[in-house]
């Protein structure tokens, strides 16, 4: 038996043991608070149907960009050693036009954050 089928077989088992564990060991004590909507820091009391600001895109896709550049970083942070100086002024130039595109983030204030109601009071 190779490792994967090990793993094929003993992550569900695993996932099993600790749902069980904590259905069985875990205090259940649901209170209104608890047991409501969470929506991404907003409070669900508005309508379904309220509108989001921009901004709130906005830092959603900054934190994607951002996130892939932590995902484009690993290849070369696990193959340091082999690629040489080649590689670290590739990954250099990488990182200077990523700070680049953060500093005219920055800059142009698509990081500052405001919720609907602040806007219709400017």
């Amino acid at each position: 038996m190779n490792s994967i089928m090990i793993f094929l077989i003993l992550v569900p088992i695993l996932g099993f043991i600790l749902l069980l564990a904590n259905i069985l060991l875990a205090k259940h004590v649901p209170y209104s608070e608890k047991v409501t909507a969470y929506e991404c820091g907003f409070s669900p009391v508005d309508t379904p149907r309220s509108q989001f600001t921009i901004q709130f895109y906005l830092v959603g896709i900054l934190f994607l960009i951002f996130d892939i550049e932590l995902f484009m970083t690993m290849p070369y942070a696990l193959t340091v050693y082999e690629t040489g100086a080649y590689g670290f002024w590739i990954i250099m130039v990488f990182f200077v036009i990523l700070t680049l595109g953060f500093v005219y983030e920055f800059n142009s204030k698509a990081l500052y954050f405001t919720t609907l109601n602040e806007n219709k009071n400017k």
